[in-house]
């Protein structure tokens, strides 16, 4: 046995079972010693981020490689090891499924049989991990941050680009420049495919600006630091404003009476005046500048006689001594630091004043535990921040103010959103202490439904039904999963209830329902109990949750699967899993076997069979291994005749690609002549998969096509062009790309354009929906051309 099950979580916890249980685990753990833990491999934490397991891999890549070692004969099996650690934890998905399956659960997931040279761990490998003014953005946090309201300058690169290695240090010297002025990010397209293909990255390095709310901006200037700091500047939009006899007590006293400070540099004759540049920097923090041989006696009134720079804090008093603070650096990031220091502190509640400051406003409070956990400075930003979002921020000692804390069950400093509702309706941030982390956690949770649950609030008996999130602070795959339960609650709103528990505070509670890892998503339906088994992701919570509404899969018993399978029509396909639920491998299959259901509904039945439950029938079947795909055909002569599914990958697609190899084909195979006269010539709708055999992209979207071909049947025929039999049909309708989908409708006449109309889409829900608008279209247009032929008459 490969996996041993005491190890098979990263959040697992001891588990009150029988007695019996318990002894079989621990044979289990007698006879499967041989498992490597990950985390252990790598010397990491399991709440490591992405960029520490970066980290901790190359360190040990750069020691412990072939390369190094040539007289190792072992050295080869030994980085095996570690790279396969590797290459499962920086991915997302996988390291979830080890962390609650452990290795078993990895089984048709091969990553870490290959490596690369030493040269390329030690040159090419995660350029600017260890940057620390370059903030490295993964699949997880990389939304939060670009949303966040801060303005990011983003490097998307590829380990290999001699471009992007070339950029590297110019880049690194441009973060510094600009921090604390605009975010300054990098993408590791190489760990990060997915999100960049998404992003439309296509070459590297590519350089965008991201602004909350606009559409990202391209960079194509030269990749000096002076151009690109000119060029990011362009989106530093904080007005530097000029100060004269004629508006500056009004413009400071306007300022001081909605809370604001100012930052003003003097320039006289003598002494160093803050250039140009500089001031813009500075502008978040509302700058001003005053030119003294222009206005002498102006500056002869705040008793500046050479050049300074000088910071009135928000409530201080142009005639108050004291209050002012001469600065003498003309740095702009020391001025920066010297100003945060010097600017107020979050607004202090305390018990009294609490309850009623959260009953009408919404609220991010940051709970600290005495002045040694004072939030940083940079956190008296998020005022300004969040000012658009209308959330006022402050602060509690929890030191001081322990029974209020104690009341929240917060016993360690933390940030959270209360959201106008009073005391009760509030969800803690359990994210990255980054500012950005914080801003985006704030403006998500108003907007969302989920609360944070206490003993107190816990739902017993509730006519709603709740989606309860049982997980760890600690857990990083909890942690992911949090924002993920947010979007599910604003589309879900109104038809169910979001709630987490923390397990670490409310330990007897999650006992009580006997979880045991992290993170454990429950939906609780009046009576009915019902654990989330799928993608941590809010995608994946509304295909469970539509799941149990509109069941795709089928639960067969053995009586059903003798009338529904055994007995089935002609005409029908089953595909049935035989699974025990105690099988890791079988659990990370349920997923994407429900998805692959709803793909193929209305072509192939989908059910399944539980053998622990119903053990001896399973046995009966010959069903020897868990989990066991079996596909039983339409028109076959014998009803227990059946193919088992070999495969290597047990994901949706390629599940359906297998299960609609075994069913007629839809779609039909044109030729030139076909070409010509049935679709150019003929009086039917058709759409059209150009092709080529050799493309990998042709080969995927070929099962798609067929799933096309069964939706528009009978409105739309289908037809498939390979281009590389008739290379001259293809290049006569224009197609350059492969694969490429056409859409030709009939017009009442035949159509002289061979090249139809174009498709953008792989996808044959979204070709569908594209196709019947564009029927609807031709109907209202014939439907008018109708009415106006009647009116001439």
């Amino acid at each position: 046995m490969k996996s041993s099950m005491a190890v098979i979580q990263n959040c697992l916890k001891p588990s009150r079972k029988p007695l019996l249980f318990l002894l079989f685990i621990m044979w289990l753990v007698v006879t499967s010693h041989s498992d490597e833990d990950y985390y252990k491999l790598l010397g990491i934490s399991r709440e490591a981020s992405t960029r520490e397991i970066r980290q901790a891999f190359k360190k040990l890549a750069l020691t412990m490689h072939p390369d190094k070692n040539p007289n190792d004969e072992t050295a080869h099996e030994k980085f095996l090891k570690i790279n396969r650690a590797y290459e499962v934890l920086k991915d997302e998905d996988l390291r979830k499924k080890y962390d609650k399956y452990g290795e078993k659960g990895l089984q048709d997931d091969q990553q870490g049989g290959r490596y690369e040279s030493w040269s390329y761990y030690r040159y090419d490998f995660g350029i600017y991990d260890d940057d620390p003014e370059v903030i490295t953005l993964d699949r997880g946090d990389f939304d939060a941050a670009v949303n966040s309201g801060e303005v990011w300058f983003v490097n998307f690169y590829f380990p290999r680009c001699s471009h992007c290695h070339d950029l590297a240090p110019t880049w690194r010297e441009f973060a510094k420049e600009m921090d604390g002025v605009i975010r300054i990010g990098a993408v590791n397209c190489g760990d990060n495919g997915r999100l960049c293909r998404s992003k439309g990255i296509s070459s590297y390095p590519s350089l965008y600006i991201f602004r909350a709310g606009m559409n990202p901006e391209k960079y194509y200037g030269d990749r000096s630091k002076a151009s690109l700091t000119k060029f990011a500047m362009q989106f530093v939009t904080s007005k530097v404003t000029e100060l004269w006899q004629g508006n500056v007590f009004t413009e400071i006293d306007q300022a001081f009476a909605s809370r604001i400070g100012w930052l003003i540099t003097f320039c006289a004759d003598t002494g160093d005046c803050l250039e140009s540049p500089t001031r813009q920097k500075l502008a978040g923090m509302l700058v001003g500048w005053m030119d003294c041989t222009m206005h002498p006696q102006l500056c002869e009134s705040f008793d500046v006689t050479s050049s300074s720079t000088a910071l009135f804090p928000p409530g201080s008093s142009l005639a108050q001594d004291g209050s002012v603070l001469f600065l003498k650096s003309l740095d702009a990031r020391e001025i920066y630091a010297l100003v945060m220091q010097h600017m107020p502190d979050l607004e202090t509640l305390t018990k009294s004043s609490f309850e009623d400051k959260l009953a009408h406003h919404r609220w991010l409070i940051s709970f600290t535990f005495g002045e040694n956990s004072v939030a940083t400075h940079e956190y008296k930003k998020l005022s300004a921040l969040l000012k658009d979002a209308h959330i006022q921020v402050g602060k509690v000692n929890c030191a001081s103010e322990a029974e209020l804390c104690a009341s929240l069950y917060i016993q360690k400093p933390c940030m959270a959103v209360f959201k106008g509702l009073g005391i009760h309706d509030f969800e803690i941030h359990h994210g990255k202490d980054a500012l950005y982390n914080i801003v985006a956690f704030a403006k998500e949770s108003v907007s969302a439904h989920v609360t944070t649950l206490r003993p107190e609030n816990f739902p017993r008996d509730e006519k709603e039904p709740w989606l309860v999130d049982f997980f760890a602070p600690w857990c990083p795959p909890c942690r992911a999963l949090l924002p993920e339960l947010r979007k599910a609650s604003i589309q879900l709103h109104g038809q169910m209830k979001f709630g987490t528990l923390d397990c670490t505070i409310h330990e007897g509670l999650c006992s009580m329902y006997n979880i045991n890892a992290y993170p454990t998503t429950v939906i609780f339906n009046k009576s009915s109990i019902h654990e989330y088994e799928g993608h941590h992701s809010a995608d994946g919570i509304l295909e469970f949750i539509e799941d149990l509404v509109n069941p795709a899969v089928v639960t067969l018993t053995p009586d059903s699967f003798q009338q529904l399978v055994k007995r089935r029509k002609q005409a029908e396909t089953w595909m049935v899993d035989f699974y025990a639920p105690w099988c890791g491998p079988c659990q990370a299959l349920l997923p994407e076997w429900r998805r692959m259901a709803r793909m193929l509904s209305g072509m192939i039945n989908v059910g399944t069979v539980d053998c622990q439950k119903y053990h001896s029938f399973c046995q009966g079947e010959n069903v020897r291994a868990y989990p066991e795909i079996r596909l039983f055909p339409q028109n076959s002569n014998r009803r227990d005749q059946y193919h088992s599914y070999n495969g290597w990958h047990r994901d949706a697609h390629s599940l359906k690609t297998w299960a609609l190899s075994s069913l007629p084909r839809a779609s039909v195979d044109l030729t030139p002549e076909d070409f010509k006269r049935k679709v150019l010539e003929g009086r039917e709708h058709w759409v059209l998969d150009f092709y080529a055999p050799w493309c990998g992209p042709c080969q995927h979207f070929a099962p798609e096509f067929e799933v096309l071909a069964r939706m528009l049947k009978g409105t739309v025929r289908a037809g498939k062009v390979d281009c590389q039999a008739h290379y001259q049909t293809c290049q006569s309708a224009g197609i350059t790309a492969y694969p490429t989908v056409r859409f030709y409708p009939y017009l009442g006449t035949p159509r002289r354009q061979q090249g139809g109309e174009y498709i953008n889409s792989r996808d044959s829900s979204v070709i569908a929906d594209v196709i019947h608008q564009r029927l609807q279209q031709l109907a209202l247009q014939n439907k008018s051309h109708m009415k106006g032929g009647d009116s001439l008459s």
